[in-house]
């Protein structure tokens, strides 16, 4: 082990629960080899091309990787043709599939439509040829803006098709925010709705479109109609949904992409700086996604219901809900709405309504979830599901323990999943059929990545002990660079440990003492109490532990006495309002936990977290709270009302003495 002052990042929660697969999960499932690791370790490259196989290939490719080790370039697959779309859909057509569903979706006023992959198809290759009519040709980028609607991912697989790259923006972001990609991608085209629902209300997608589209490169707004309510209307620019794509033909032959040609842009939400613009190609991507969720979810294709509840708007959306499933032939649900509208059962109706057997839903969503009490799923039949999985931040085990229990039955295994927008597919996981799972921990690199966790000088931290996570080797899904930027992509992500040459995602990790994984959150969520190098993950983790607690929020507040104090944000499960001695009650839980240094100086009970509408706590904007400043960027925040209110509650309440 060691000493604290040798760690980047000091490990110190520990949690020694495990929980193996049950013998009868491990012999139905796609992987229950351990073996699987070794090969992949011994031949890497042997392992990816076993992954491509599983994909339809245009034209083979002549070499598995060739990388650029000083420009940070990875070709995968180089030489090699294939088409995202035809993976997506055709093959499994041709099949004889066609009759598959892809898609259960329900529309959050309850409205619902089972779509084929032959159905899919079809409205694809219409969409797509509209798109041609318009003048949309191959590389030219096409920005899309909508709720969570079937037409979504015919969109994307659309602009896959004829080898246009897709700019999908989170249909909760600002006139701004959608204006700035427009402009940084140079799109041409824009798809978009006249309005979407959110929890009874409509939102006005095309207003904020047509404010977002002046002075860009838009030549076409194509406009679907999803609400009905009237918008205003441009005629050289606007075009309807339901007058454009009905009338191109159903068949719209897909483009042969090289591996390495761009698939589509993805902006990172750039709250602090510009955004950037994070490109991913066809073949490695489209190997990695299929791969990853084939046996991170033990996927049966011909059985099994997925449902992956995040938005497409998000890197989640795009590799577990569109590309990914899809080209594995899975059914999926997708669901427009939020787990609290009509009611805080919705989403237990939602699996109990369609079977959904694989669920995969975010650490913030299921603290949300022990807040309102196992209630709402006890109202539903949950015996449906085999899997469960988590995606986004690192789940703390209070959490993990109540999804197992009360959503899962005690009989699914969980697969606690790290990755970000930039790996493209996940990296570190749990599978199901093979790892004994510690809540909390993602457990191991997924075979054929190779990551390691070091000090601030690169070295690697021996297990147990804390420091940085990286990724030592090219995987296939990674970034290829940042859009018309590629000098802040090699600064961003590759700079900190340059000597190595090892890729920094700037998240914190822990190793236990058996080489589990145990991701802490991003490094400027670290805090330095008296010279302790402290994760606000493990000090949320242990308010959490704590029974009254449902979720907690954790950053520093400059102090003169420590360098920086401790400032937590707790909500109590039944959403009560906690007293003093609650909070000296919570103080002494977590010094227990964690070691009196890690005592939280400032704690302030709220009804509510700050979250995006995806889901993430913004705990800048609780550090902006704490000291004082103006709030930073608000625009992505699910309620931002929730701020003021925090803020008011946090400077009447006094901190420890």
């Amino acid at each position: 082990m060691l000493e604290p002052h040798q760690q980047a990042i000091e490990a110190l929660f520990a949690e020694r629960r495990t929980f193996p697969p049950s013998e009868s999960f491990k012999r139905q499932a796609n992987w229950n080899d351990p073996d699987v690791y070794n090969r992949a370790t011994i031949d890497a490259a042997a392992f990816w091309a076993s992954q491509a196989d599983r994909l339809d290939w245009f034209e083979p490719w002549r070499s598995v990787l060739e990388w650029d080790e000083k420009r940070k370039v990875a070709r995968w697959f180089d030489g090699g043709k294939l088409n995202a779309s035809f993976n997506c859909l055709d093959r499994h057509a041709k099949a004889g599939h066609g009759d598959q569903i892809a898609y259960h979706w329900e529309g959050e006023p309850g409205d619902t439509r089972s779509i084929t992959y032959e159905q899919l198809l079809r409205e694809t290759c219409r969409l797509a040829n509209g798109l041609k009519s318009l003048g949309v040709r191959k590389g030219d980028r096409v920005a899309v803006y909508m709720g969570m609607v079937p037409e979504l991912p015919a969109a994307l697989l659309a602009c896959a098709r004829i080898g246009a790259i897709h700019s999908v923006v989170f249909g909760g972001f600002s006139a701004e925010s959608l204006h700035d990609r427009i402009v940084d991608g140079e799109c041409k085209v824009l798809i978009t709705q006249d309005q979407g629902w959110r929890r009874g209300h409509p939102i006005p997608l095309k207003e904020i479109a047509d404010e977002a589209v002046a002075g860009t490169t838009i030549e076409k707004s194509i406009v679907l109609k999803r609400v009905g309510h009237d918008v205003k209307w441009n005629d050289k620019r606007d075009v309807w949904y339901h007058e454009l794509v009905p009338a191109q033909s159903d068949v719209c032959p897909p483009e042969p992409m090289e591996a390495e040609e761009p698939l589509y842009i993805l902006y990172s939400s750039g709250t602090t700086a510009k955004p950037k613009g994070i490109v991913h190609t066809t073949g490695g991507y489209l190997v990695g996604v299929a791969s990853t969720h084939k046996y991170v979810f033990d996927l049966k294709e011909a059985s099994d219901i997925y449902w992956c509840t995040a938005d497409i708007g998000w890197v989640t959306g795009h590799s577990y809900i569109v590309y990914g499933p899809l080209a594995n032939r899975a059914t999926s649900v997708l669901f427009e709405g939020t787990p609290d509208y009509p009611e805080k059962n919705r989403f237990w109706s939602i699996v109990e309504k369609f079977k959904v057997s694989i669920l995969y839903t975010a650490p913030t969503a299921i603290r949300t979830f022990m807040k309102w009490g196992p209630e709402f799923p006890q109202r539903h039949d949950l015996s449906s599901l085999r899997l469960l999985g988590t995606v986004g931040e690192p789940i703390n085990p209070e959490a993990w323990i109540w999804y197992s229990e009360h959503i899962g039955g005690g009989r699914c295994p969980i697969v606690d999943t790290w990755w970000q927008t930039e790996t493209g597919m996940i990296l570190i996981t749990p599978l199901p059929g093979i790892t004994a799972a510690k809540p909390g921990s993602a457990t191991f690199p997924y075979p054929g990545v190779f990551a390691d966790v070091v000090n601030a000088a690169g070295d690697s931290v021996p297990f147990g002990g804390g420091g940085y996570v990286v990724i030592t080797k090219p995987w296939p899904a990674m970034l290829r660079t940042l859009w018309k930027d590629h000098e802040r992509y090699l600064q961003t992500y590759w700079s900190r440990f340059a000597k190595q040459g090892y890729y920094f995602p700037a998240d914190g990790c822990k190793r236990d003492e058996d080489g589990y994984y145990w991701l802490l959150g991003r490094v400027d969520d670290v805090m330095n109490v008296s010279g302790h190098r402290i994760s606000t993950t493990e000090v949320e983790s242990a308010f959490v532990d704590h029974p009254k607690v449902a979720e907690a929020a954790v950053v520093s507040k400059k102090d003169p006495i420590t360098g920086e104090a401790i400032a937590a944000f707790v909500t109590l499960k039944g959403g009560g309002v906690g007293s003093k001695d609650d909070a000296d009650e919570l103080r002494r839980h977590v010094a227990t936990k964690i070691g009196a240094f890690a005592r939280p100086k400032y704690i302030t009970f709220t009804p509510d977290l700050p979250k995006t509408r995806s889901g993430k706590i913004m705990r800048r904007l609780l550090r902006d709270v704490m000291e004082e400043r103006p709030l930073g960027d608000t625009t992505t925040l699910a309620d931002a009302g929730v701020v003021k209110q925090i803020a008011e509650q946090a400077h009447s309440a006094p901190p420890e003495e």
